[in-house]
């Protein structure tokens, strides 16, 4: 079994700096990458990818493989170089021995249980709550880099982290926890829990441009108006719901945004999510600046 998969990696590693020499193995995922980034004169000049299995799950002929991948891209735009990295949750299907399916679990991104229902506002409270702060862009990006693919043992890990994550972003770069132990107010993680707001995509969403102090932002138009540090909020299914959180590190050459996450870890990645397994024609977003004291 893992013969076969280390094959299937190689070839998918040539197929993204060129055709695999086996059509069989060609991943519609990676050609559709390539082209999003033909659509902005960027090319894959050279990939490199690492495999672990998490699970095996035998069953008489039937066995099933869960393993992750941890691609490099080194890419080439206009002369700027960058590397975008990104790790793929995938499942192998074998028979007798013999692989007969590998695919990429979806990439979208639910809540958890129970957090379908909660409230779009934010309560504002007063009192020792406001606490006044300056974003340090650097710090919150530098954070980002350090843990793109790895938990820090000082925050709770979830199932589905991107929000967790974009938040100790947000904190590292000096935005004050508040509101607790009230978990429908303000943005806090504390004593083994946390408000809806510091986990939650569509809670965040919400709370960033409606806060009056604290941790608070505006809505920009367009992605090329955020800095470093700033906040994108994803609706893949354009329904009202906002489903995942990322944050600005880096910029292309033509100065559009490139993006860390969780759950689905990526470094550098494109914004708008194109190459995405989640990504649908509906998709909306949020493009969230993070003002501070400087800003009033």
């Amino acid at each position: 079994m893992r013969d076969q998969l280390q094959e299937l990696l190689e070839q998918r590693v040539l197929q993204c700096v060129s055709m695999p020499r086996n059509q069989l193995h060609e991943c519609p995922g990676i050609e559709l990458k390539k082209q999003s980034f033909s659509n902005r004169s960027a090319e894959i000049v050279k990939a490199k990818g690492d495999g672990r299995i998490r699970r095996k799950l035998e069953e008489k002929e039937n066995a099933s493989v869960l393993y992750d991948v941890h691609f490099q891209y080194l890419i080439k735009q206009r002369g700027l170089f960058y590397m975008e990295e990104e790790v793929e949750k995938r499942r192998a299907e074998f028979y007798k021995g013999v692989l007969v399916k590998d695919e990429k679990l979806k990439e979208s991104e639910r809540t958890e249980a129970g957090e379908e229902s909660l409230p779009v506002f934010t309560q504002e409270t007063d009192g020792q709550d406001r606490k006044g702060f300056r974003y340090d862009r650097l710090k919150a990006v530098q954070y980002a880099e350090r843990w793109w693919n790895d938990y820090n043992p000082a925050y709770k890990k979830f199932e589905v982290d991107c929000t967790n994550y974009i938040s100790q972003c947000l904190n590292v770069g000096g935005a004050p926890m508040r509101g607790y132990p009230n978990r429908s107010n303000g943005w806090w993680m504390q004593n083994n829990n946390w408000s809806f707001t510091w986990s939650v995509a569509n809670a965040l969403r919400w709370h960033i441009p409606g806060s009056k102090f604290g941790l608070r932002g505006r809505e920009v138009s367009s992605a090329e108006k955020l800095k470093l540090g700033d906040v994108i909020c994803y609706d893949f299914q354009g329904d009202g719901r906002f489903d995942h959180t990322t944050i600005v590190t880096g910029h292309d050459a033509d100065g559009m945004p490139l993006v860390n996450a969780h759950t689905y870890n990526s470094r550098m990645r494109y914004w708008a999510y194109e190459d995405s397994t989640a990504y649908t024609p509906n998709i909306k977003y949020k493009f969230l600046t993070i003002t501070d004291d400087r800003d009033e």
